[in-house]
């Protein structure tokens, strides 16, 4: 059987770098997107190399039609298959939905959503030519427990869930399986000014007393790529048990 590959965007930091290095230690040849640090990436492919893996790094804007079909394009000239998608590429625009420009939430809505949507429909052809397919969404879990100011971003994360569970639908007959993770607060540079300013408070709402690791979140990718063959349509909570205040 030839080895498999994945697909992870966003995945030069944070939840997207852990994610791309555990699929490499689990055996797949990984390729990632990023938007800006080239050296960042470069070194996260050094890193899956040194594991053993086979890495490939392009950048791509998950905003953009266009970027996004050149990114795919590459990935399957030089992999030629693709039998695992992770969607992790997001941006966040916290406010109030009154002071909120309209740039703002359409962005959050274009990257989190559509963009999410766009790269399943780049991989969803191959997969339903090769009969298996498995394709992750992150979602968060603003799309079920939204904190104030989370207008947008809730609206995007909520509609990765749904998409998730209408794909999953559509392609089961394929073989193909689609699944979402919903993170809580992971310790991660954009979650670095919340944490330093409301520490105390959000950890009181955790059930389990720390704050999650990216590698935590990477965890749960892994298993449902791997482990949780006979679950599809389904979001899987990744929050310590986060309470509602």
């Amino acid at each position: 059987m030839p080895t498999k590959t994945a697909v992870v965007t966003g995945g030069s930091r944070g939840i997207g770098k852990a994610i791309v290095l555990a699929l490499a230690e689990a055996g797949y040849q990984v390729a990632f997107s990023y938007v800006r640090d080239k050296a960042a990436a470069l070194a996260v492919c050094d890193d899956v190399e040194r594991i053993g893996g086979e890495c490939l790094t392009s950048q791509c804007d998950i905003s953009d039609t266009d970027s996004i079909k050149v990114f795919f394009e590459r990935v399957e000239e030089r992999f030629e298959r693709i039998d695992l998608l992770v969607n992790n590429a997001g941006i966040t625009h916290d406010g109030l939905l009154a002071t909120l420009s309209t740039e703002a939430i359409c962005a959050v809505i274009q990257t989190n959503l559509i963009g999410s949507l766009l790269c399943c429909q780049q991989v969803v052809p191959g997969m339903m030519r090769q009969r298996q397919g498995c394709i992750i969404n992150l979602s968060s879990v603003a799309a079920q427990k939204p904190g104030k100011g989370q207008s947008s971003y809730a609206a995007a994360k909520g509609g990765v869930e749904a998409l998730t569970r209408a794909l999953a639908v559509e392609l089961a007959p394929r073989n193909i399986r689609v699944n979402a993770v919903a993170p809580g607060i992971v310790s991660t540079d954009m979650t670095a000014a919340l944490l330093e300013t409301h520490e105390q408070e959000v950890q009181s709402r955790l059930l389990i007393k720390r704050f999650a690791m990216p590698r935590d979140i990477a965890e749960a990718v892994l298993y449902l790529a791997e482990r949780a063959t006979y679950v599809t349509g389904e979001v899987l909570s990744v929050n310590g048990g986060l309470k509602m205040p």
